[in-house]
């Protein structure tokens, strides 16, 4: 790459319907005395100059955390790669040249998760996403924004895997060392969030 990567922006995917969690919006569902999103805005905050949620809807509900909150630019719940064109739009319009993205439901995000890709995107095409124990876990990623048209068409058309297209496109591997719990690990459903309990001293 031409140029180092700066810090990026982030922005917390937020804009699934839960289905397995029974609906409504699952960064609100309390774990542990605290919304989900609290955790994972705890966990990425500190990585990121600037930091909005992408959600759809009355923007009202989010207010307590303080976030821009930015919708689908594409209706019907097209998936996470509505959210990811969605972060690019937001990104663009702060002259950001890459953005972050990360999940809603993930309280163990790593603490080194930026640096780690940033380091694997400059070693590719500016793109790449997260791996750990050999799974790729592609919500996780830091996204060139130069590529926001070129996924809208491909939304268009038809595109819905975020691991596919984020492949497709080259996107180089960043890899992380496992844990107890899987500092990627998703609160999907009601028993994830009574069975999930932080190791020892592990920040929440």
């Amino acid at each position: 790459m031409d140029h180092p990567i700066e810090a990026p922006p982030g922005v917390i995917l937020a804009g699934g319907l839960s289905r397995r969690m029974g609906g409504g919006d699952k960064g609100l569902v309390e774990w542990r005395g605290r919304p989900l999103l609290a955790h994972v805005i705890d966990r990425v905050s500190p990585q990121v100059p600037a930091l909005a949620l992408n959600a759809n809807g009355d923007p009202a509900r989010f207010s307590q955390f303080g976030l821009d909150t930015i919708p689908d630019p594409l209706p019907g719940h097209p998936g996470p790669l509505a959210g990811v064109l969605a972060a690019m739009g937001w990104a663009r319009a702060r002259r950001a040249a890459w953005v972050l993205t990360v999940p809603c439901d993930a309280p163990w995000l790593p603490g080194d998760l930026v640096p780690r890709l940033i380091m694997a995107a400059e070693e590719a095409d500016g793109l790449s996403v997260a791996t750990c124990g050999g799974r790729l876990h592609p919500v996780c990623g830091l996204w060139p924004v130069r590529l926001h048209d070129r996924l809208a068409s491909d939304i268009a058309g038809g595109a819905r895997r975020i691991g596919d297209w984020a492949l497709l496109q080259g996107a180089a591997r960043a890899a992380f060392p496992g844990g107890t719990p899987d500092p990627f690990a998703n609160l999907n459903t009601p028993d994830d969030l009574t069975g999930a309990e932080p190791r020892p001293g592990a920040p929440a």
